[in-house]
């Protein structure tokens, strides 16, 4: 199979192997008919591959690379986790918080990719880390949370502790001061991402108790974390529920089974750049929790607040309070605690997007997007890196509405260009489209804006701001070969996760093309590199997407980091307990604050 390996490049009358190529120019004349396009594109296979590759096997050497100090076995298979029908989680980057090995009383950094004790035969419905604290969901739905952060002291070993039990959760997301739940029924449940603010004051109910005195008890349900339920302001349709959740840094994003988008403010800096979508919305006062009363205030993006905070003091003084960081402006008393997880217990509905039919969302650190069936997307909050994606010719530095984003800059008038996809982070933002023109096979393009500084834009450069989006390089416009239509088909990214200090790890989707032999889905690295989190053994960022190897051994040759999928002979959750056997599971990477995971999710 012709994805990468210099071997079967040299090797050119293998004619049954796939060939992964690039796509071809669309700039042949509109007279061509079909048949000379294709014949085009087969001439130029060989050396698309070979240009693709080369960059992609020689971008990353790591011969020199030091044995990393940790007692954690380094892995020497081509798929990780892979043999034996064991499942291992695979880790590399910086452990400084125990993110990584929570259970190791040391906080090494993992140069290559290196396999890890804690998560053995476990498989997870989702993982998701944040600076200095983590959660996973077990296989049973139950959310475990760990790190240096959650626990509150340094150099911990302490082991993930069970927070929230029997709700049968299927998503996670994290915030500075939350974890958020979504369960499989559409209840989304906040957590706070510190231990001490999760010990319920005496006398207070059960959070699962309906009634003040608590009857959780009665029925086994009695809790001893304290958690909230956010619901949302106006009742939802027949069967409709929530079924994806996004969080920034200070707000959520909630897409409900109909379509309608919903955002919850966790703080009172959640609408700092408008990433909101409203200024003024409800919140339990209290002051008065007895009565249940509530309050009304209005969160006023800065820049609107003040639009010339900007200006040199030399032309316009800037009094302390005009300066301030606040947005909130109400009439009542401003002494409010946003810290705790009761702050706000609503989700209130983009009024913008009520005519808007979504099927995806995400967020950046202080920005919004969703996307419509049709392929179009929009998206609103912090812009000062062009993180919105509007063009190099918008420089305001916050959009307040919903504003559609074009993708199709710079390309033939003939070519239709669909979003598949949206994927966001910090200060960076990915798009996966569909390009097609009618007269050849569609392919995908990946295209990124936001802040590039270290390399994360894919595009081969360090850029700090880029406002219009551009291409990704090595992971665009591929094509392989497909044996079950004898023909070239696109290779779709099947997954981008994107960490917030500027580091990707993209997979392609190249298992569902594979023939007889095929291992997986290759992935593919760039951006920051401080710490060593895109496991390449070095430090250095890098600008270019590259397929990242493994290490194997002084005399062998390295091998692809692939994602697998099987059935896994059994799973554990994090009790220890057997869970299930013969399930099917997948691997999944996950790129966090200056480090990378990847472990087995359960296939839905």
């Amino acid at each position: 199979m012709l994805r990468g390996s210099t071997q079967v490049l040299r090797s050119s009358t293998r004619a049954a192997q796939k060939r992964l190529v690039s796509q071809v120019s669309s700039s042949t004349s509109s007279g061509r008919n079909t048949a000379s396009r294709h014949v085009i594109l087969a001439a130029s296979a060989t050396v698309a591959a070979t240009a693709l590759w080369y960059n992609l096997d020689n971008t990353t050497l790591h011969n020199d690379a030091p044995k990393p100090d940790v007692q954690s076995k380094i892995s020497t298979r081509s798929t990780i986790g892979g043999d034996g029908g064991q499942l291992e989680t695979t880790v590399w980057g910086s452990n400084k918080s125990h993110l990584l090995s929570p259970g190791e009383q040391s906080n090494n950094t993992y140069r290559v990719p290196t396999d890890v004790e804690w998560l053995h035969n476990i498989a997870l419905r989702d993982l998701v880390l944040h600076e200095k604290h983590a959660a996973c969901i077990d296989a049973k739905g139950d959310v475990y949370q760990w790190g240096d952060g959650y626990y509150g002291r340094s150099e911990s070993a302490s082991q993930p502790n069970l927070t929230l039990k029997g709700k049968n959760i299927v998503k996670l997301q994290a915030t500075p001061s939350r974890v958020f739940a979504l369960s499989a029924s559409g209840r989304i449940y906040a957590l706070s991402s510190s231990s001490a603010k999760q010990e319920l004051p005496a006398g207070v109910p059960t959070p699962s108790s309906d009634s003040w005195w608590g009857t959780g008890w009665m029925w086994g349900e009695e809790e001893n974390v304290d958690f909230a339920e956010i619901t949302p302001s106006e009742k939802l349709g027949w069967n409709e529920k929530f079924v994806k959740i996004s969080a920034g840094n200070d707000h959520l994003l909630a897409l409900t089974s109909s379509g309608r988008t919903f955002a919850h403010p966790i703080n009172l800096h959640a609408n700092s750049h408008g990433q909101l979508g409203f200024r003024k919305f409800d919140i339990p006062d209290h002051s008065t929790p007895l009565n249940h009363s509530r309050r009304t205030i209005e969160l006023i993006p800065k820049f609107v607040k003040d639009p010339y905070a900007k200006s040199t003091p030399a032309i316009r003084k800037v009094s302390s309070s005009e300066s301030s960081e606040s947005t909130i402006s109400t009439q009542q008393d401003d002494k409010l605690d946003d810290s705790n997880i009761h702050f706000s217990d609503k989700l209130f509905e983009v009024p913008a997007l009520k005519e808007v039919k979504a099927d995806s969302i995400a967020t950046g650190s202080r920005s919004s997007f969703v996307k419509t069936p049709n392929g179009k997307v929009l998206g609103w909050g912090a812009n000062e890196f062009g993180q919105i994606g509007l063009g190099g010719n918008v420089s305001l530095d916050s959009i307040t509405v919903p504003t559609e984003v074009i993708l199709w800059r710079s390309t033939p008038l003939a070519t239709r260009t669909t979003c598949l996809d949206i994927f966001a982070e910090g200060d960076l933002t990915f798009f996966k489209v569909e390009r097609s023109d009618g007269t050849a096979m569609p392919y995908i393009d990946v295209l990124a804006c936001g802040n590039g500084q270290y390399g994360g834009l894919g595009n081969a450069q360090f850029t700090n701001a880029q406002g219009s989006p551009v291409k990704a390089k090595n992971v665009s416009g591929l094509f392989e070969y497909s044996e079950s239509t004898n023909n070239l088909q696109a290779i779709h990214t099947h997954d981008i996760s994107i960490s917030p200090t500027g580091h990707v790890l993209l997979t392609l989707d190249t298992m569902s093309l594979q023939g007889p032999g095929g291992q997986g889905r290759d992935l593919v690295v760039w951006g920051a590199n401080q710490d060593y989190q895109l496991g390449i053994g070095k430090r250095g960022s890098i600008a270019t997407p590259t397929a990242l190897q493994l290490p194997v051994g002084p005399d062998s040759e390295e091998k692809r980091f692939i994602l697998g999928r099987k059935k896994a002979s059994e799973v554990r959750d994090l009790s220890g307990k057997v869970w299930k056997k013969g399930v099917e599971v997948e691997q999944r990477a996950v790129a966090g604050f200056g480090n990378s995971v990847v472990y087995w999710r359960i296939a839905s």
